[in-house]
């Protein structure tokens, strides 16, 4: 058995295969997902699994490089994004690298993650709460 903290196979399948700018999201339960592009779908109801908590986890399996978040999720959610925000600055400070963030409008985000190698889709219910996630290299 894994003693990582992730379990989801789907997931760790992708974090093995992944390469230096690969591009992961992690949504919200109302994101649309291109038809083209590989769902994981870990929703079960309202707010299970968490967008922060799938977030977390993915971050210590992962190693990233940059996020890309739709403008409109600070104005909307703010303390979703606030939250997003303090797992990556935990992330930066735990790694020592320090992390890009680019800001597109909610469209261009949809648009985005059509070149998403995968959409991890959670059970999060607050407006906005995507990110899409930069692959980084551990060395």
């Amino acid at each position: 058995m894994n003693k990582h903290a992730l379990l989801n196979a789907d997931m760790n399948y992708l974090a093995a295969t992944l390469g230096h700018t690969d591009e992961v999201t992690i949504c919200d339960a109302g994101l649309p997902i291109p038809a083209q592009v590989k769902r994981i779908d870990l929703a079960l109801t309202h707010g299970v699994p968490s967008f922060i908590a799938t977030v977390k986890v993915w971050l210590a399996t992962s190693q990233i490089e940059g996020i890309v978040l739709a403008q409109e999720f600070a104005d909307v959610s703010p303390e979703c994004h606030q939250a997003l925000l303090a797992e990556i600055e935990a992330e930066q400070q735990a790694t020592g690298r320090t992390f890009s963030v680019e800001y597109i409008s909610h469209e261009a985000f949809k648009q985005r993650t059509g070149h998403s190698r995968a959409v991890i889709r959670t059970g999060e219910c607050t407006p906005y709460a995507n990110v899409i996630f930069k692959t980084g290299v551990v060395f």
